[in-house]
């Protein structure tokens, strides 16, 4: 089996997040039981091919040749998983309640490739 960090991805600005902000607090409390539910409904069912679960992510900071920085992007959380191949380890994220009930724009899923050398 391969292993594959799927990250989770969601914009501030988009459509489903600025719906999401607009809910009523009584039916966003309710979407987010759901959507919890049924993440952890996902894990239990991965949990055999789960390597790391992950989790949330905070705020970035950045480290390059210009020196240290404060930073953005669209990263919201991530797990790391095996799977036999790239087209059955994206297959898993098919649905999934980041997008299908949170306001999360996508999972990319990329293989994570041995060290050259190692």
């Amino acid at each position: 089996m391969k292993t594959f960090l799927a990250v989770y991805l969601g914009s501030p600005d988009s459509r489903q997040r600025r719906e999401w902000d607009s809910l009523d607090d009584a039916t966003r409390q309710k979407r987010m039981d759901a959507g919890m539910k049924a993440w952890h409904e996902f894990a239990a069912k991965h949990q055999a091919v789960t390597v790391f679960e992950g989790g949330p992510l905070g705020k970035t900071k950045k480290a390059s040749a210009h020196g240290l920085s404060d930073t953005k992007n669209n990263m919201a959380g991530f797990t790391i998983i095996k799977a036999d191949s790239h087209e059955a380890a994206v297959k898993m994220f098919e649905n999934h309640p980041h997008f299908a009930i949170f306001p999360g724009d996508s999972v990319e899923v990329m293989e994570i490739m041995p060290v050259p050398g190692r």
